[in-house]
């Protein structure tokens, strides 16, 4: 009878043990999964400037690049002694703009991409459902005002991982950050409309899945 009240005990803790680790793998990857940077108690906080600030695209086909501009409609960046620590900002993407056309073409191109042409809605970024994209700051490495950043890009309910190197100064009160032009690919933020990696037997009629993008940030002190 002791003896099976040990085994009964011993296969209670193995039981608990397993239950136990098993909440702390899970645990651990719910953690990492949303993993913000946060900024410290000591760090100052800068409100982004939604008039200065601006993010700058391009894209692509065989024979043709159009570029562009986005803003943004908050934001904000924590740093301290002059280190980013934290930040994030909402993009406001009713505001995509072309700027390498003029007239009817750049209205065409511009309202094609908001998803504002009837049967069109879903070709792009679909404002109408998807007004806003947003970014939030993960991690910065970097020193000397050359950095790094890490963060999470929401698109579309989409967010995947991107980085990117940017220069930092912080003139008088002020914060500025601007990135080296960098590229995402579209169609992980479900934006697939004639892309070669979708969509077969495009030929020479396709749109690079590859979207440049270049941010620039000016923020003050709040």
């Amino acid at each position: 009878m002791k003896k099976q009240i040990v085994n009964l005990a011993l296969i209670a803790i193995i039981a608990l043990g397993a239950v136990s680790c098993k909440e702390k793998e899970n645990n651990t990857d719910i953690s990492e999964a949303i993993e913000i940077a946060e900024a410290s108690g000591d760090a100052a906080s800068f409100a982004i400037n939604t008039e200065k600030s601006v993010i700058k695209w391009k894209g692509s086909k065989p024979g043709k690049d159009h570029t562009g501009t986005i803003h943004l409609s908050s934001g904000t960046l924590a740093a301290e002694k002059k280190d980013i620590q934290a930040g994030n900002f909402v993009i406001d993407m009713n505001s995509i703009a072309n700027t390498d056309l003029e007239g009817k073409g750049k209205t065409n191109l511009e309202n094609h991409l908001k998803g504002t042409v009837e049967g069109k809605e879903k070709d792009f970024f679909n404002v109408t459902e998807y007004p806003t994209a947003s970014f939030e700051l993960t991690e910065v490495t970097g020193e000397g005002g050359y950095i790094t950043v890490k963060g999470k890009l929401t698109i579309k309910d989409q967010t995947n991982d991107v980085e990117f190197p940017a220069v930092v100064s912080f003139p008088g009160d002020d914060v500025f950050l601007k990135s080296k032009p960098f590229t995402i690919d579209r169609t992980k933020w479900d934006v697939n409309f004639m892309s070669k990696s979708v969509f077969d037997d495009l030929k020479d009629k396709f749109i690079d899945d590859n979207i440049e993008l270049t941010i620039e940030l000016h923020g003050s002190k709040a």
